[in-house]
């Protein structure tokens, strides 16, 4: 039996996605390590920046602020975060990130399960304040 193949990423090996805000950068995915469970990645917030409300219909999200504070709204409810603080957001819950703060935020992320296919795994609630709904996938 051979030994599995590990690659090591880094944030300058991925491109910053900022459709919804912020910048995201999934490090750890079916694309870029062949995972099959979840993927990981960071957020990063300026001041003033937010990552647009949406929702997982098959993962649960976990948070945890690394740099900076965030308000993270779930289901429209506000929940201060700040630097080494943790949250998991279940499972079809709406959610945005917020830097309500005066310094770059910095959020790692990740979600599990994957969905069934990458088309299902995101909902799009809302896009620059505009209500909308855009299913889109994370692989």
């Amino acid at each position: 039996m051979s030994a599995p193949t590990h690659r090591v990423m880094s944030l300058d090996d991925v491109v910053a996605n900022r459709r919804r805000g912020g910048a995201l950068r999934i490090l750890l995915s079916p694309v870029t390590t062949g995972s099959t469970a979840g993927f990981l990645g960071v957020a990063t917030v300026e001041p003033g920046e937010q990552v647009d409300e949406h929702y997982h219909p098959y993962s649960e999200e976990f948070l945890f602020v690394v740099e900076g504070s965030i308000t993270l709204d779930l289901d429209d409810v506000p929940h201060a975060l700040t630097r080494d603080q943790a949250v998991l957001v279940p499972i079809g819950t709406r959610h945005r990130l917020r830097n309500t703060g005066s310094t770059t935020a910095r959020v790692l992320f990740q979600l599990s399960p994957l969905a069934p296919a990458p088309e299902l795994g995101h909902v799009d609630t809302e896009t620059g304040g505009t209500r909308h709904v855009r299913v889109e996938g994370a692989r």
